[in-house]
């Protein structure tokens, strides 16, 4: 693995079965992955990007965001993670919007 190289991960946490509003859900999913040391993180309207230096990170933080939404009463939890793992060089999830540019 090349210095400075980064995994990139988009992480999707949907309670399932609670109703219209989903926002007590979403904001204690947020809280864990904004509580988890050692990563950068990206909230966006939809989801959340993280950047971590290894995919047990990625893994980890899905799992306690994940729970999370069981702890608060969730009865069904559906997450997505897709995950950008590229080891040639170094990067930050900036350089995939840079790209484009």
């Amino acid at each position: 693995m090349v210095e400075g190289t980064k995994v990139i991960a988009e992480i999707i946490i949907s309670a399932v079965g609670v109703g219209v509003s989903v926002s007590k859900y979403v904001k204690a999913a947020v809280k864990k992955i904004d509580e988890y040391p050692g990563i950068r993180v990206l909230h966006h309207p939809m989801g959340t990007v993280i950047e971590a230096d290894t995919i047990d990170q990625i893994f980890e933080v899905s799992k306690l965001a994940h729970e999370e939404i069981f702890r608060i009463g969730g009865k069904r939890v559906v997450t997505q993670i897709r995950i950008d793992d590229r080891r040639d060089k170094p990067r930050v999830m900036e350089d995939k919007v840079r790209a484009l540019e």
